[in-house]
């Protein structure tokens, strides 16, 4: 309902998508490095947003890997960056996920995704608070950082991977401490580029739950973002409601003055 979505659906966009951001952009295929890409980006996106096109199959692995290739052999890059975080590195990365998936499902059929019989899922005694899910659901958790983060969800369906961390998280072991299978069902109800087996296992990962144990290691829902984006750009776009604080306040609104 109200979906405007970040790109359009099929395959003669995809094969544009692909052009515009991987086959006319040798250079910066050359040296995408993940990490370094901007989550807070409110007109062009840092990444090429193929992954839409990825999950429904309008364009494939194959396809993806040698357009990759092929504009990085054309980049006049002195250096270049390599798995796990260039492209290729995305592109196999993705795959290791759907084989952590089958390997899964092969022992408890269907058991990818939840917490009871996955293999891979340490049990944790999440809480269950049907107001508090709904909050971080909706955008309104409070913190700006994290309800921008949502409101584009909502909107666009979509959001960068630091962004997906970041609510992730606070969902789970940073913050509300509610089970991480709520959150990847509303992903997986909202994502233009949901899949079965990424969506499980960067659940899996936020919370603590598999393959990433240092759970003191949390998003920050005020200081993440502030040295990337410390007018707060994207929280203003997103949440028009804060768009006049003042830069000092826009992570933090109850730290502003009442009058």
């Amino acid at each position: 309902k109200n979906l405007k979505p970040i790109v359009p659906g099929g395959e003669s966009h995809a094969l544009k998508q692909l052009k515009k951001t991987v086959t006319a952009r040798p250079n910066y295929v050359a040296t995408f490095e993940k990490p370094k890409t901007s989550c807070v980006a409110t007109k062009e996106m840092s990444t090429t947003v193929l992954s839409p096109y990825m999950s429904w199959g309008c364009l494939s692995p194959r396809q993806l890997w040698y357009a990759i290739t092929e504009s990085s052999d054309r980049s006049s890059a002195p250096s270049k960056s390599k798995p796990p975080v260039s492209l290729h590195g995305q592109a196999l990365w993705r795959d290791f996920n759907h084989l952590m998936a089958h390997d899964a499902n092969q022992e408890v059929p269907g058991s990818w995704g939840q917490i009871d019989g996955n293999k891979y899922c340490r049990p944790v005694p999440w809480d269950d608070d049907p107001k508090i899910l709904t909050a971080w659901k909706e955008g309104r958790t409070g913190y700006p950082w994290i309800d921008a983060c949502m409101k584009q969800l909502e909107t666009e369906g979509w959001i960068h991977h630091l962004g997906r961390h970041a609510v992730a998280c606070f969902l789970t072991r940073g913050d509300l401490w509610q089970s991480w299978e709520k959150g990847a069902l509303h992903f997986e109800s909202h994502l233009l580029d949901a899949d079965y087996a990424l969506n499980g296992f960067n659940w899996l990962w936020l919370s603590c739950s598999g393959f990433f144990y240092q759970y003191f290691r949390c998003y920050s829902p005020i200081a993440f973002q502030k040295k990337n984006d410390p007018n707060g750009a994207y929280i203003r776009k997103w949440l028009p409601e804060l768009s006049e604080l003042p830069a000092k306040y826009i992570y933090e609104p109850w730290t502003a003055p009442k009058t």
